[in-house]
C-alpha cells in the first residue's frame, strides 16, 4: 500500500491515472498531453506499474497502458478502513468468517 501513495504522491502521475480513467492509451498518447519528456512519462507510467495502479500490455510495438482499478480501489479501502465504523465492520465480520473457516477445515 505503501507503493501505491507514494506514486498517488506525484501530481503528474495523478494527471495520468486521470487520462487513464479514459480508456486504455500508449506512451505516446499519454504523452501528447503533457509538457514532459517521453522518457519522464514512461518513469512515472513504471512507477504506477510497481505500485500496481496500472497494467501494461504489449501489443505489437506499442505497449497499452490502463488503469487497474480493482487494486486502487482495494488500496484505498485498506487505508480508510479504520476511519469508517461501517467499513470496520464488514471487516471484522471478515475476520470471523475467515477464522470460522479455518476451524472447520482443521
Amino acid at each position: 500500500m505503501d507503493k501505491a501513495f507514494k506514486a498517488l504522491a506525484s501530481t503528474a502521475r495523478r494527471r495520468i491515472l486521470n487520462h487513464l480513467a479514459g480508456g486504455p492509451m500508449t506512451v505516446s498518447e499519454i504523452a501528447a498531453k503533457f509538457d514532459m519528456a517521453m522518457p519522464s512519462i514512461s518513469k512515472h507510467l513504471s512507477v504506477l506499474h510497481g505500485a500496481g495502479l496500472v497494467h501494461q500490455q504489449k501489443r505489437g510495438q506499442h505497449i497499452i497502458y490502463s488503469i487497474a482499478a480493482a487494486h486502487l480501489a482495494n488500496s484505498l479501502y485498506s487505508f480508510l478502513t479504520p476511519f469508517c465504523p461501517e467499513a470496520r465492520k464488514i471487516s471484522a465480520e471478515r475476520k470471523m468468517t475467515r477464522r470460522r473457516s479455518k476451524g472447520d477445515a482443521t
